[in-house]
């Protein structure tokens, strides 16, 4: 079971995996603007972020970037990932941690600011310093893919999916056009919104009907899985 945060957030992309991935698996949908978490989602994640994993034997895991290797390595034929002892594993988890860590981080200041009133003075400070930090990251992943279909290579994988799902914040939040600004990380952008799976967690996201191409069998009630928690 992963359990996800509305809106728009960074589990986007543990979704989009799974639903590369194809085995079966649950969605618990978490409003990360409700100022109460339940008890149960509070055993499963103790600092209330998304995306956390139930996995089969009750224990949870959190924080994307092992969520997303967990993933990547349930079935390495799919080539989400990589096995451990490999160059290529080193590569992926390179990707993923800059992803995971400075590209994330970038909007930090601003997400503080749309927090905030529309005339607090802090505002257009907190989104400026944003701006500046990722246009790095965005200007780093432009020549990151230079000459790549995918950013691994030929092959999608893992950290294609968390890219989406946070790539799309620069617009988001009102910092940047990335069609005028970096074209060619646009055109990458659009060739992952056409997949089906990147569909499939945009429908899940804004509650719309949504057609699996994986293996997702529905939601689950928060209140009905304390007895599926690992002691």
């Amino acid at each position: 079971m992963l359990f996800y945060g509305v809106p728009h957030g960074c589990s986007f992309g543990s979704i989009v995996a799974l639903e590369w991935l194809g085995q079966p698996y649950r969605l618990g949908r978490i409003d990360m603007l409700s100022p109460s978490r339940s008890e149960a989602f509070s055993k499963i994640s103790p600092l209330g972020a998304t995306p956390a994993l139930l996995m089969e034997d009750g224990e949870a895991l959190t924080e994307s970037l092992a969520i997303l290797q967990n993933i990547a390595k349930r079935d390495l034929g799919k080539r989400l990932g990589f096995a451990q002892d490999t160059r290529e594993f080193d590569r992926l988890n390179r990707v993923l941690s800059f992803l995971h860590t400075d590209f994330h981080s970038a909007f930090a200041s601003a997400w503080s600011a749309y927090k905030l009133a529309e005339d607090d003075p802090r505002r257009e400070v907190l989104r400026e310093l944003a701006r500046d930090k990722a246009a790095r990251c965005y200007s780093h992943l432009q020549e990151m893919i230079a000459g790549k279909e995918w950013l691994m290579g030929d092959t999608k994988t893992v950290a294609d999916a968390y890219f989406v799902g946070i790539a799309r914040w620069g617009e988001d939040l009102g910092l940047f056009d990335l069609n005028s600004e970096y074209p060619r990380l646009y055109e990458y952008k659009q060739r992952l919104e056409a997949d089906k799976g990147v569909i499939f967690a945009h429908a899940i996201e804004d509650g719309e009907p949504a057609q699996s191409s994986g293996g997702f069998l529905g939601h689950v009630d928060l209140d009905t899985i304390g007895s599926r928690l690992a002691a």
